[in-house]
């Protein structure tokens, strides 16, 4: 891995793939780091012929964070009551620093949940840098649609431990993947995942700001209208964090967009979605006659 600095920050950063084929930015969702993108997945996304660049968004993984930002409370997140050291366009604007890092001109873009709002925002943002867009498993930012199922929306507003210890950390992150992510993965392989991101890198007030990046970032819906690259939205039928409307409204709101529904996908990269999720990315980015 790598690190460049970026619109005023530091990020880490890994390709897979050949630098002379076209580039593929990979962007992940809240709190996620460059590695929640499977290894496998990326690489099957490189033999289709893409340089696949994935990163660490600020305040995850081994980027920069901001600690000196105090975190803000859970209860004001989800009454949108709460300050965002920084808004989501600044990540957004991370994403085009780094092509810049990686003297990138243009680049197909795919974002995942909280990286779909951040790749949406890129191609609002910074629409010469932008060759074609997918936005996986996200929304537009309307309050109306793409919300999460009311047991799930609790769970993530109770407050969280100060301080929780390695164990219980990767407990709660199985049990959380259990509860969002798709029916079928072992314990074994949850665990394993939770543990390898644990050890990596914990920053759970980190997730906090960039929540409240999430929350307080304006409704895309009216921008997207802009939107003139190709476009995908994919999004699982059984995603119960952000809802499937989420997904819809994205796609209704940018001219000229398809949308893929995945049956069985939860709000995760399940394996069994790989080829569905590449082939869409693929597709989207061939070129137009």
């Amino acid at each position: 891995m790598a690190r460049a600095k970026a619109n005023g920050i530091e990020l880490e950063y890994e390709t897979h793939g050949d630098a002379a084929d076209p580039a593929m930015l990979l962007i992940m969702g809240l709190g996620g780091q460059l590695t929640t993108w499977p290894t496998e997945f990326c690489e099957l996304l490189a033999a289709r012929g893409f340089h696949v660049i994935r990163f660490d968004n600020r305040d995850s993984g081994l980027s920069t964070t901001f600690d000196d930002e105090p975190a803000p409370p859970i209860a004001e997140l989800f009454a949108r009551t709460a300050t965002a050291p920084y808004p989501l366009s600044a990540m957004s604007d991370d994403a085009a620093g780094l092509l810049d890092a990686l003297d990138i001109e243009k680049a197909h873009i795919a974002g995942a949940s909280m990286g779909g709002m951040i790749a949406q925002q890129l191609v609002i943002d910074h629409p010469e840098r932008v060759l074609s867009l997918v936005s996986i498993m996200s929304t537009t930012g309307d309050p109306s649609v793409g919300q999460a199922r009311p047991d799930i929306a609790a769970v993530l507003a109770a407050p969280m431990p100060a301080a929780p210890t390695r164990e219980a950390a990767i407990a709660g992150a199985v049990a959380m993947q259990r509860f969002i992510g798709s029916t079928g993965a072992s314990e074994e392989t949850l665990r394993a995942a939770a543990s390898a991101s644990y050890d990596r890198s914990h920053q759970p007030a980190g997730l906090a700001r960039q929540l409240a990046a999430i929350v307080t970032a304006p409704d895309r819906t009216a921008a997207l209208a802009s939107v003139r690259v190709p476009t995908t939205i994919v999004h699982g039928e059984a995603d119960p964090l952000v809802n499937i409307s989420g997904g819809r409204a994205t796609a209704a709101a940018i001219p000229g967009a398809t949308f893929v529904g995945i049956p069985d996908m939860g709000h995760d990269l399940p394996p069994h979605a790989y080829p569905t999720i590449i082939d869409a990315i693929a597709t989207n980015a061939a070129p137009r006659p």
